[in-house]
């Protein structure tokens, strides 16, 4: 085996974990809030578990993100199969919504600022080891960051836009709720038709990747703060 096709198994093998964690877990993070706030409809469907093979979906979860690693996509994007939630199990329906959906990213967050933790841990290891460890740290802050804030987008069926449809006066909620169809589809031409047809002008521009970038990056920079790596 050539020593370019161990690079690219060692570069794909740190990719992996932290992209299989952040994006399973972000749905069992919405069908543990649930059951705990009264919706029991994921619990029995044997979704509330943090197991993140219970999660999987073999487009979302591994073909897709496993064709922009490929691509070397400036971005990872994936998902999980949904955990069900019937919002009407819940005292308050609007307002649960709004707290369901946003588990998703706010485990995303967690897991990013963990990750920056136990950089302190990597010294304990030399070599490879080291290298291996610190890769899928770094790429677990990275992958969580982007599906934490992609996640924010106020668009259903995106996490910001259920949050959005929760919390916002009911005028403004029915018509943004009613975009939830045709949610996916916006995001797939921002997400790739944009970019292609771009190109075709020779122009280098993603809409969603000017958009996330600078978010990222400053929440990245607030988290190093906060586990004491920076400053």
């Amino acid at each position: 085996m050539s020593p370019n096709v161990i690079g690219m198994i060692f570069e794909a093998s740190t990719w992996v974990l932290p992209a299989l964690l952040a994006i399973t877990l972000h749905e069992a993070a919405h069908g543990w809030v649930a059951w705990k706030m009264g919706d029991d409809t994921a619990k029995m469907a044997g979704r509330v578990t943090f197991n993140p093979l219970r999660h999987v979906d073999l487009m979302g979860t591994i073909l897709l993100p496993a064709l922009l690693l490929l691509l070397r996509a400036p971005f990872l994007f994936g998902w999980a199969k949904p955990v069900p939630v019937n919002f009407w199990k819940l005292p308050s329906p609007r307002r649960d919504m709004a707290i369901v959906a946003a588990a998703g990213p706010a485990i995303n967050l967690a897991q990013a600022y963990l990750a920056m933790l136990l950089f302190y841990l990597v010294p304990l290891f030399d070599g490879l080891p080291a290298q291996w460890i610190a890769m899928n740290l770094q790429n677990a802050i990275l992958i969580n960051l982007v599906l934490c804030v992609f996640n924010l987008i106020p668009l259903p069926p995106l996490d910001g836009g259920r949050v959005a449809v929760g919390l916002l006066p009911l005028s403004l909620a029915r018509p943004l709720a009613r975009l939830e169809r045709y949610g996916m589809v916006i995001l797939l031409i921002l997400l790739l038709a944009v970019p292609m047809a771009a190109r075709q002008f020779g122009a280098d521009w993603n809409p969603l990747f000017e958009l996330l970038t600078p978010i990222v990056a400053g929440l990245r920079d607030i988290l190093l703060v906060l586990s004491g790596h920076s400053g």
